[in-house]
C-alpha cells in the first residue's frame, strides 16, 4: 500500500501524484513494468476511442475518453520524469510556449484578416521552429506513423503549397486511371508482389493518387474510406440476411443479384 488520501474529487496535482505512485515501489506491478513501447498501442486505441465519442457527440463518453488520452500523456511523461529527461511541467510549458509563438496575431503585433492567413503564418512559423529549410524537409517531417491515406494527403498538401500540383482534380483522375492500368499490368505479369513495379508498388501508387484526388477536391480520403466501409457493412449485412443459404454456397450470379438488391434498398 502507498500513502495516499482518497478524495471525492481530484485535481491536476492529485492526478500526477497518482501516476507517480502507481509506478513507485509498493504501487502497481503492471504499471511499473511498462515502457514507451509497451503502451504505445494503448495510446493509439485510447485516441481512436476518444474520436469515436466525438463523432457520436456523447458528452459522457467524451469526458471519459479524453481522460484516458490524458492518462496516456501523463504515463509517458512520468516515465521520462523517472529518467530525469523532462517532466509533465516541461510538457505543459512547451506546448504553451508553442501556442504563444505560433499565434503572433493574438499575443503579438501581427495582423491577419482571416483564418487562411493564420494557417499560412502557422506553417511559416512551424518551419522556422523546426529548422525546415525546404518543402522536402517539411514533407519528410510528416509522421510516418500516420494512417497511410492521411499521410499521403498531408504530403501532397505540402507539395501543392510549393506549387507542385495539377490545375484541377480531373487531371489527377487521369493520372489515377494511368496508375490503375499499371496495377493491372503488374497483376497480369505474375511478378513477385514486392518486385520493382510489382503489385505492392503499383497498388500503393493507386492509393496515393486516390488520396491526391481527395486532397485536391477538399475531401478527407480517410473519412471517405471509412464511409465506404460503413456502406459495405450495411450492404453485406443485407446480402447475408437476404440469402436463403450460406454465402459460400451461392454462385456469382446469386451474389451479384443480392448485392444489386441491397443497393436498390439503400437508395430507396
Amino acid at each position: 500500500m502507498v500513502d495516499f488520501q482518497c478524495k471525492h474529487r481530484y485535481d491536476w496535482a492529485d492526478f500526477l501524484q497518482i501516476m507517480r505512485l502507481l509506478r513507485s515501489p509498493g504501487g502497481c506491478p503492471w504499471d511499473a513494468e511498462q515502457t514507451h513501447q509497451s503502451i504505445r498501442r494503448n495510446f493509439l486505441e485510447e485516441t481512436y476511442e476518444a474520436l469515436d465519442a466525438l463523432d457520436r457527440d456523447d458528452p459522457v463518453d467524451m469526458c471519459e475518453e479524453l481522460g484516458d488520452v490524458l492518462m496516456q500523456v501523463v504515463f509517458h511523461a512520468t516515465i521520462e520524469e523517472e529518467r530525469g529527461r523532462f517532466t509533465m511541467a516541461d510538457v505543459v510549458d512547451g506546448v504553451a510556449q508553442k501556442m504563444v509563438y505560433r499565434h503572433p496575431h493574438v499575443f503579438g503585433t501581427v495582423h491577419v484578416d482571416n483564418s487562411d492567413q493564420v494557417l499560412v503564418n502557422w506553417e511559416k512559423l512551424k518551419r522556422t521552429e523546426k529548422g525546415q529549410s525546404s518543402t522536402a524537409d517539411a514533407i519528410e517531417a510528416v509522421p510516418h506513423t500516420l494512417p497511410a491515406l492521411w499521410r499521403a494527403e498531408k504530403v501532397q498538401k505540402k507539395a501543392a503549397k510549393a506549387g507542385f500540383d495539377w490545375e484541377d482534380p480531373l487531371q489527377a483522375l487521369d493520372k489515377l486511371e494511368e496508375e490503375v492500368r499499371e496495377l493491372r499490368a503488374a497483376m497480369e505479369s505474375g511478378t513477385a508482389a514486392d518486385a520493382p513495379h510489382g503489385l505492392r508498388e503499383e497498388l500503393g501508387d493507386v492509393l496515393f493518387m486516390a488520396a491526391k484526388i481527395g486532397q485536391m477536391s477538399g475531401t478527407d480520403p480517410e473519412d471517405a474510406l471509412h464511409r465506404s466501409c460503413d456502406k459495405f457493412d450495411s450492404r453485406f449485412r443485407f446480402v447475408e440476411e437476404a440469402a436463403d443459404k450460406p454465402l459460400s454456397g451461392c454462385g456469382e450470379a446469386e451474389l451479384l443479384a443480392l448485392w444489386r438488391e441491397a443497393k436498390t434498398k439503400e437508395k430507396s
